[in-house]
């Protein structure tokens, strides 16, 4: 069949596909990202419930966290796929704020719909969007106020805020481990001596987790936390003001690259061979010992003599660790890391208090303790079940992102949703200055920034219009830092109440939704093409239409 038809090309499709055009699509799209916002919406603030995930092999995550619902919804629809990016981005850029993010996203296209809907084209609304989101960004950086790492009263509370969504940042276990939490980042942070900006980098706060006990028993490591055994049972399990050695090659006879044979006729030379290889062994052992190294961490393999005659020599070894805790142990100890055992000498050990093998949960880990200057820590997370466990895990992960971009962009802004009110009542007033179609879809991205304190008043429990009346009368009042509190449900000062949040997190959830609404808003025509289901006749043709 030609693919001309009267000088118009057509769309040849395998069949079983399917296309969807112009506004259908549109609608498509916007209905599915709004159901999805609509299932998280649910999750936001402390107040927030949770959601239980049941995967294909029966696996269950029961969780709050909006990337972690997202991810594990498995969803298929592409528009749904897109808001699993958003949630994804928000998560790897600051760490928090993925509910936030997609709940926008969804909100965003539902205003749009409407505005679809009274003949309002795409373009239009997407250059209303674009305006909206400039100016909330300039507005979000004139609001915020400045916070450095000497703030440890701002960080913490910031840190209790972000984990307050999490089951175990209840109570006084959200203080316990806000405190944790600014420890370990404030440990980690290098400040540039010329720029003086501040650079935290989260892969050196290592996080290990165990369950048994309680979230209380969260501890701090200043150093290093291995999962791993001391290799040979007669090495001593503690060493005291240990010089460590890293090397990142075997103790063991390397096997030859090629075929070879060799040919043993006596006994005598049996054991001239054995003697040979144990001597080879005694000698990279020799160069160990000869550098005062009272700790050895190897990241490939021990052999047997070898561990014997390190045992002999009363040096504590590890095998196989991983090359990241290699890089940790480096950065927390001072020590080098030696390719090759004839480089190995005393300069490049390093130094910490106390090396030992404990037993937690029923099994051996490596604690490296007292290093003089650790740049890099290890939080060890307990609690009583493996699902506890996984939820303090993402409870930290969030508190520890959230201090961080507060850190790294050194400005931070109100939460219970009164940020978003105050930019909120700024749209709505640049909107009124703004002439063209434009300044509907400006109203529509000021609208859709309400829907953040209107979610925490519906979780909490509270009539969200009387809230969102009443918070509106307050912020036209001048009051910008009043939100909801919702502890006690009501409209209060968040600002007196310490309920801090970082302005990077906040303008990387609007800029990520003004995206993402934009790249969708954009699709008019849906095109999916799916392989031929096996009953279908072969040189079947389908799905064609006139191409746009």
């Amino acid at each position: 069949m030609s693919n001309k038809l009267e000088g118009q090309q057509v769309l040849v499709l395998p069949e079983g596909s399917s296309r969807v055009l112009g506004r259908d699509a549109q609608r498509t799209n916007i209905a599915i990202a709004y159901a999805v916002a609509n299932v998280i919406r649910t999750t936001l603030g402390p107040k927030g419930m949770d959601k239980m995930l049941v995967s294909e092999l029966g696996d269950i995550v029961i969780t709050n966290d909006g990337a972690t619902i997202l991810e594990e919804m498995n969803v298929e629809h592409p528009t749904a796929k897109l808001l699993v990016e958003v949630a994804k981005t928000q998560d790897k850029e600051v760490g928090d704020g993925t509910t936030t993010a997609a709940m926008l996203t969804g909100m965003l296209l539902k205003k749009a719909g409407d505005l679809l809907d009274q003949g309002i084209h795409p373009s239009i609304i997407i250059r209303g969007y674009d305006m909206a989101a400039k100016e909330c960004i300039a507005a979000l950086d004139k609001i915020s106020k400045p916070v450095t790492l000497a703030d440890t009263e701002i960080l913490l509370r910031i840190a209790e805020i972000s984990m307050g969504s999490k089951a175990v940042g209840v109570g006084e276990g959200k203080s316990f481990l806000a405190g944790i939490v600014v420890k370990a980042v404030t440990q980690v942070a290098e400040k540039d001596g010329k720029t003086g900006s501040v650079k935290i980098d989260a892969e050196f706060i290592k996080i290990e987790k165990k369950a048994g006990g309680d979230i209380k028993d969260t501890t701090l490591i200043n150093g290093v936390l291995i999962d791993k055994e001391v290799v040979h049972q007669a090495m001593p399990k503690k060493a005291e003001k240990a010089k460590i050695a890293l090397i990142d090659c075997a103790l063991e006879i390397e096997k030859t690259e090629i075929d070879a044979k060799i040919e043993i006729t006596s006994p005598d030379q049996m054991q001239a061979f054995l003697n040979q290889e144990e001597k080879m062994l005694k000698d990279m052992v020799g160069k160990v010992t000869k550098s005062g190294a009272s700790v050895l961490f190897c990241q490939k393999g021990i052999d047997d003599v070898a561990q014997h005659y390190l045992a002999k020599a009363g040096i504590m070894a590890v095998r196989r660790v991983k090359k990241s805790d290699m890089d940790k142990l480096a950065r927390a100890t001072g020590a080098q890391l030696v390719t090759t055992l004839d480089d190995l000498s005393e300069s490049q050990l390093g130094y910490v208090g106390i090396v030992e093998e404990r037993k937690i949960a029923g099994e051996q880990m490596i604690f490296i303790e007292e290093c003089k200057h650790p740049k890099s820590v290890t939080l060890l997370i307990r609690a009583s079940t493996d699902h506890v466990v996984n939820e303090g895990e993402r409870a930290i992960k969030d508190g520890i992102g959230a201090v961080r971009s507060v850190i790294e962009d050194g400005k931070y802004v109100t939460g219970g949703g009164s940020i978003e009110m105050e930019l909120s009542k700024h749209l709505q007033e640049f909107a009124a200055k703004t002439s063209g179609r434009e300044q509907l879809a400006i109203q529509a991205f000021a609208e859709t920034l309400e829907w953040v304190p209107r979610t925490l008043a519906e979780n909490c429990g509270i009539d969200a219009i009387d809230a969102l009346v009443s918070l509106r009368s307050k912020h036209k009042e001048g009051k910008a830092t009043f939100g909801v509190e919702v502890y006690s449900g009501t409209i209060d000062d968040v600002a007196m109440l310490g309920v801090l949040e970082p302005a990077k997190i906040k303008k990387q959830a609007i800029q990520s939704a003004y995206e993402a609404a934009k790249m969708i808003l954009r699709i008019d025509d849906m095109i999916s093409s799916r392989a031929r289901a096996p009953s279908a006749p072969p040189g079947g043709m389908g799905g064609m239409g006139d191409m746009d």
